[in-house]
């Protein structure tokens, strides 16, 4: 089957994109809160949900491990959802996945403790994670598609980069109520019942989204290949037999949002904490500096690559973002004040993470469009997030550097991959 690139006929963006890109965006926003409220919690949730005699740094790498289940079983979510998404539509699956995320969210805040339930407790804590997994797996990449069908072309950067923000805006909410939750309560009172507050929260915004996601009208890019009959009956067959370089450079650019994502914005908190001794209230005060950051970088750099193309705005923000957070990481061990201002350059210099969606969807033609998007996506994640939360504790131990020389690799292996991008859509768009 031939699968074509092309979008819907040019055109100015409409008053109906912009009502688009808002409810999706604030969506994601509330559904992306859900999935990372967890890692501002594992100190507590290390106490809470495992023995407690045993070591502070056993229980906190045994919570990262949970945490990281979630990004294990993401591709299960996501080829499914992604599968159903080519062949019956975006809108249906793109509503589906808030539904599976806001249950396991809000069973989070009720459940017994290690206290309560013994071993019982961890196990029940991991197949919610896994859960939230299974959602999120179909969630990210559904919205990437979701947004870019329904706007011009030329649009596509600022599209993915208002969703991106969007998600952004989902862990500054995340970090917002940690923060308001660390400074509200003592830590007694915390691991006592206030640890529950935000995951309660999340299920009542989950329920929120659901409600919003009814409003959204189908992409004009699926109605259009849905009325010309070219729709995939096996999109992933189709997707492997015709776009295995696309595959490949899909696979580089995620791990580069995987490690920002990961790394920088949700483990860095715990991890300064830990390695300099900080207290954990002030490193998630720095982290929603870092995520007002990230949110303005995100729009910069989306917009920017509309303009000049995503290997341009990488070959210049991937440095930037390496040199930021080398310069984090090396200057609050020695400088501790300079935290705040150090975390919210690196998050702004995070914005780079807008180019990965503007390549993958110009990689992959409509009909196969969300699952490959979601196959790379979310297999990366399964691989390079779940393994991350687990080994970077590890390397600690030899450098407080692993975390910045990790996302170095990753991010330019991303820009890399950019460029090979770049070379090979040279006069398609």
């Amino acid at each position: 089957m031939e699968l074509s690139h092309t979008f819907v006929a040019p055109r100015p963006l409409a008053g109906q994109d912009a009502k688009t890109l808002a409810l999706a965006s604030l969506g994601g926003a509330l559904e992306f809160y859900d999935f990372v409220i967890f890692v501002f919690f594992t100190a507590a949730l290390g106490h809470l949900f495992f023995p407690p005699d045993m070591p502070e740094w056993l229980g906190q790498l045994q919570t990262f491990g949970i945490f990281a289940a979630g990004y294990l079983f993401r591709p299960l979510g996501g080829i499914v959802m992604a599968h159903f998404g080519d062949k019956f539509g975006r809108k249906r699956m793109f509503t589906l996945s808030v539904a599976l995320m806001a249950v396991p969210t809000l069973m989070i805040g009720l459940l017994p403790t290690y206290e309560t339930l013994a071993y019982g407790a961890p196990l029940l804590l991991l197949l919610m994670r896994i859960m939230q997994g299974i959602a999120i797996g179909g969630e990210v990449p559904g919205a990437w598609v979701f947004v870019s069908e329904h706007v011009p072309f030329k649009r596509i950067g600022l599209a993915c980069s208002l969703l991106t923000t969007g998600l952004s805006a989902g862990i500054l909410l995340g970090s917002i109520v940690a923060t308001t939750i660390n400074k509200s309560y003592t830590p007694a009172e915390i691991h006592e019942y206030a640890w529950r507050f935000p995951f309660i929260l999340g299920g009542i915004f989950g329920c929120a989204v659901v409600y919003l996601r009814q409003w959204l009208q189908e992409t004009p890019v699926f109605e259009e290949i849905s009325h010309l009959k070219q729709t995939s009956k096996m999109p992933l067959k189709d997707l492997v037999a015709g776009n295995r370089a696309d595959i490949v450079i899909s696979v580089m650019v995620s791990w580069l949002i995987t490690a920002c994502v990961v790394v920088v914005m949700l483990m860095t908190p715990t991890l300064l904490s830990r390695i300099y001794h900080l207290p954990m209230a002030q490193t998630i005060q720095a982290n929603t500096a870092a995520t007002i950051g990230l949110c303005f970088g995100v729009l910069i750099m989306g917009m920017l690559s509309d303009r000049f193309g995503p290997a341009k705005v990488a070959g210049v923000g991937v440095p930037l973002l390496i040199a930021s957070l080398y310069s984090l990481y090396i200057g609050v061990g020695i400088h501790p004040e300079w935290l705040l201002p150090l975390y919210a350059v690196t998050g702004l210099c995070t914005g780079i993470v807008s180019i990965v969606p503007i390549v993958m969807i110009r990689s992959f033609p409509a009909p196969v469009r969300f699952t490959g998007i979601s196959v790379c996506y979310n297999l990366t994640y399964a691989v390079a997030g779940g393994l991350t939360p687990v080994v970077i504790p590890l390397l600690i131990q030899v450098t407080p550097l692993a975390p910045a020389h990790y996302v170095a690799a990753a991010t330019l292996s991303g820009m890399i991959a950019t460029f090979f991008h770049a070379k090979r859509t040279k006069g398609r768009f």
